[in-house]
């Protein structure tokens, strides 16, 4: 792929002796001759490298000010700064505010090329160092054999070759965002952005300049989550925290294409894939008045649920294995053995899910490194019973609560346990508390307990 330069200089013969240097180079070239016509060529799209004469014609702004615009958008567009009117002082400010290279005019043409190509290839290798931190991160598999995520990893394939907006249900540290990821990684805009837009993070107040971006008085743009996420996928994680207001304006993105910034007037047009994610009960929130009904269909054209830990707890042997593996990769360590037999592997609740699992699994490979089996059982046992304990005292909570949520949370605590000790049997179980196997489906459904066969 052709890398593609930007040149900006108010003179003719510059920009065409340079341009046609670069193209030589097979590079594609675009071009501008004052400070409006680059801000529209940047606004358009970013270039791979920009070259900057530092005195523009028509107004008062020059490519010192240019060179703030690009920073302030990334860090990973190179800017090569050139003038005929070179001081110290102004060249030490270009390479404070991060160019890459000051040049005065006149300039060799092998000093400029060879500038050009360490600039691309510098950027390069940072680009691959970002890539190198996120697959650290984020490139972590879907692990398990139940029911219930070969039904997900199904899922996850065809919608991988749709364009459906994808509305993804399930209780915190599930996995949510992973199955996003995966969904994103298997399309058509994987080359693309795939940012998170995290509601729960966001104050109210803040959530539109986040999202739609914002135009400054000084003319600079702030560039929100939608602009961002240009060509690939938008994640709203806890769609359910955007603030009713707000709402409107996402369902208007979703029906237009387009949008306009904070204090701006110019339609932007946008186009990029929306995946949804919440841990609420968004059905409920609509019925209570905090979600808006039209946006949650929008929204909701494909719905995938993702299941508690607790309700596949065959798929544990496989994740501990995969997150032991995960950890000595990451951190440079031994792998150590974790017992997969242990019954409180499966008799713990696990209110973090998944991800209380990977740390876990974590913070046992560091801390009991050179530790025989038996130890590191028992620094497992240490910890869940900690957990469970604090789980325990957690419930004095519910004094604080109305009594019919108050009996809710204890039945549904109740239920779980006694699921748990009869190994999801809802037969074995209906007979032991004293109730009708048909009742207890019920019971189970109006407590949303799920995925317990």
């Amino acid at each position: 792929m052709k890398h593609e330069v930007l040149i900006i200089d108010d003179n003719f013969d510059i920009r065409n002796l340079v341009s046609n240097l670069l193209k030589d180079k097979n590079y594609h070239i675009r071009e501008a001759a004052n400070y409006d016509q680059a801000v529209s060529e940047i606004d358009k799209k970013l270039p791979d490298l920009a070259i900057i004469d530092v005195k523009l014609d028509k107004g008062d702004k020059d490519g010192i000010d240019l060179l703030k615009k690009i920073k302030k958008m990334t860090n990973l567009v190179p800017v090569i700064i050139i003038s005929g009117h070179a001081n110290v002082e102004m060249a030490v400010e270009a390479l404070k505010l991060g160019a890459y290279e000051f040049i005065t005019k006149p300039f060799a043409a092998e000093q400029l090329l060879n500038f050009v190509n360490r600039a691309l290839e510098n950027i390069k290798l940072k680009k691959e160092n970002e890539q190198l931190e996120n697959k650290l991160f984020h490139s972590f598999d879907l692990i398990g054999e139940s029911n219930q995520i070969s039904r997900i990893k199904k899922m996850i394939t065809k919608l991988s070759s749709t364009e459906s907006r994808i509305l993804i249900c399930g209780p915190t540290g599930s996995g949510k965002e992973l199955v996003a990821r995966k969904i994103h990684k298997n399309s058509s805009r994987s080359k693309d952005p795939f940012i998170v837009l995290n509601g729960a993070l966001l104050q109210a107040d803040n959530y539109e300049q986040e999202l739609f971006g914002t135009e400054n008085s000084d003319g600079t743009i702030s560039y929100g989550f939608l602009e961002k996420a240009k060509n690939g996928t938008l994640l709203i994680d806890e769609v359910s925290e955007i603030p009713l207001d707000t709402q409107a304006k996402i369902l208007r993105v979703l029906i237009d294409q387009k949008f306009k910034r904070t204090n701006g007037n110019k339609d932007i047009h946008v186009n990029i894939r929306i995946i949804a994610s919440t841990s609420k009960d968004l059905k409920n929130e609509v019925a209570i008045g905090n979600f808006r009904e039209d946006l949650y269909h929008r929204l909701n054209v494909v719905p995938v649920e993702i299941p508690e830990l607790r309700s596949r707890t065959e798929d544990i042997p496989l994740l501990v294995k995969y997150f032991q593996k995960k950890t000595s990769e990451i951190n440079g360590i031994p792998e150590i053995d974790i017992d997969t037999n242990d019954e409180l592997l499966y008799s713990y609740s696990w209110p973090g899910n998944v991800r209380e699992l990977r740390n876990l699994v974590e913070r046992i490979s560091i801390l009991s490194q050179n530790e025989n089996k038996a130890n590191i059982g028992r620094f497992l046992h240490e910890i869940l019973s900690k957990n469970s304990s604090e789980s325990l005292q957690d419930t004095s909570v519910s004094l604080s609560f109305p009594l019919k949520q108050a009996r809710e949370n204890f039945e549904k605590n109740y239920l779980l346990n006694q699921l748990k000790k009869n190994k999801g049997n809802v037969s074995k179980t209906a007979e032991f508390i004293g109730m009708e196997r048909s009742a207890l489906h019920r019971k189970l459904k109006s407590l949303g307990i799920k995925g317990i066969n």
